[in-house]
């Protein structure tokens, strides 16, 4: 049988959790935690580990250069300062996320992640960050020109997303790709007629290319956060403490704008 790179993914995870576990259990220094550390225990010592489902664009992706760039990426960079720490970013599906199971190799996992009381019952949420509604985007010319006419055409979706489940239970033909790249180069390709994610991601993809089109908005009210383990009080205070600085300072507004083009 054949395993697809989400589920390899996944096997990482579990076949690296007995050593991440260790890592939280005996990897602690004896020397006297930083200021801001206190009470908390990580991963990997020294380091803030952050699961992300890369690619992602513009929140985590590889640029040119080989380097993880994002919005998140920013954010978690500004976590780490204030927690005296280095950033390690550590590739994991969405499933992994989605299921708190990342909880059991990273410290926390950002990968623009709709808050729900669902995801709530296997993760512990920061305060949102950002506010990010539905959009479906189409081929100009396709006969796709809103939500209510994409009914009966294949909708690409990512898997295990808010996109999806609202696209399922709407009743649109959804077919689902494991990470928001494979979506939209089914969508360059022809392979479906339209695409639908949160409008963060769907809006970049298509800033620069004339051949397609925003057809529908979907108010949803999402909003994204930062992710702990369950019971990980002490890690979200720290979390929110940086998102109130940023907020307060305008360096949350500044990083806003400069991966989502909102100027």
């Amino acid at each position: 049988m054949k395993i697809t790179s989400r589920a390899w993914k996944a096997v990482a995870i579990v076949a690296t959790a007995g050593l991440a576990l260790t890592a939280c259990s005996s990897g602690q220094s004896d020397e006297p935690a930083a200021e801001g550390q206190e009470g908390l225990q990580f991963v990997e010592e020294g380091k803030l580990t952050v699961c992300s489902d890369i690619p992602y664009e513009p929140f985590e992706f590889t640029d040119e250069n080989g380097e993880i760039v994002g919005l998140d990426i920013d954010l978690a960079n500004e976590i780490a300062k204030d927690l005296e720490l280095e950033t390690k970013i550590v590739d994991s599906s969405f499933d992994a996320i989605e299921s708190g199971l990342f909880s059991t190799q990273c410290d926390l996992a950002m990968s623009s992640i709709s808050i729900t009381e669902e995801r709530k019952g296997n993760m512990d949420f920061s305060d949102p960050y950002l506010d990010d509604d539905l959009m479906l985007i189409a081929r100009k010319g396709s006969g796709v020109t809103d939500f209510e006419s994409a009914k009966g055409k294949k909708v690409a979706v990512q898997q295990a997303t808010t996109g999806e489940n609202y696209g399922q239970e709407n009743g649109l033909e959804t077919v689902g790709y494991e990470d928001a790249g494979l979506q939209l180069q089914a969508l360059e390709s022809g392979q479906v007629d339209a695409a639908l994610g949160n409008q963060s991601v769907m809006g970049h993809a298509i800033k620069d290319k004339d051949e397609f089109e925003v057809v529908d908005k979907i108010a949803t009210g999402e909003q994204l956060g930062i992710a702990a383990a369950k019971g990980n009080t002490e890690l979200i205070e720290k979390v929110n403490g940086t998102l109130t600085r940023l907020s307060e300072s305008g360096e949350l507004d500044a990083i806003t704008e400069k991966w989502l083009d909102t100027k």
